[in-house]
């Protein structure tokens, strides 16, 4: 496609790079940003760059968030139970639900041999000692990773590290299809599969 301008065209390019957008629709964009008053385009410059500037990770969950102390805690949550997801996204499916009210445990990934991700590279340890340390606050740990093998590995790891510890850990039902990603499933699907979860053990029988 050629363009009326190489201005449009390097515009095209970077928003071409987002997930889901292709070149048309970022040619849209593009031209719609352009057409758009100039304050309204520099707003959303000086939000995107706030974003990458000042965005952190909360040092306990590790879930996005402006600031690196948890606020979890202050926040109406069930304090016995975290939900240990992949990602943020993950995380945010889960809470539009309406069906949990604990706490969550942002992994950052999963295991993938092939892919070069180890457990050391996961945010599983501090999992451990975040049970470890609750006093037995903590009572149930919920494993809602996607359907994948990758997802499975992770799931039997984590249980492991978690046997010696007096936590129940379960897992959320099979309601999501094999191989499919939490953050897109819809949220009956996924509300329902967090209240139906089952004990991870038995699910391993």
């Amino acid at each position: 496609m050629e363009y009326p301008s190489i201005l449009i065209e390097e515009a095209v390019r970077e928003i071409s790079k987002l997930p889901g957008i292709g070149k048309k629709t970022a040619l849209r964009l593009a031209l719609h940003l352009l057409k758009e008053k100039e304050a309204e385009t520099k707003g959303l410059t000086e939000a995107l760059t706030k974003l990458r500037r000042d965005t952190r990770y909360c040092d306990i969950c590790h879930v996005i968030s402006h600031t690196t102390e948890c606020t979890c805690k202050t926040i109406n949550r069930d304090l016995s139970v975290v939900c240990v997801v992949v990602d943020t996204p993950d995380m945010l499916a889960i809470r539009a639900t309406g069906q949990y009210q604990g706490l969550f445990h942002v992994l950052g990934g999963v295991i993938s041999p092939i892919g070069g991700i180890g457990p050391e590279d996961l945010y599983i340890d501090s999992l451990v000692k975040r049970v470890r340390e609750s006093n037995g606050e903590i009572k149930e740990v919920i494993l809602a990773l996607s359907a994948t093998m990758e997802g499975d590995t992770t799931a039997f790891y984590i249980s492991r590290k978690l046997e010696d510890l007096d936590v129940k850990v379960s897992t959320i039902a099979r309601g999501i299809p094999m191989g499919g990603e939490l953050e897109y499933a819809d949220e009956l699907t996924l509300g329902r599969s967090i209240v139906t979860r089952t004990s991870y053990q038995s699910g391993l029988e």
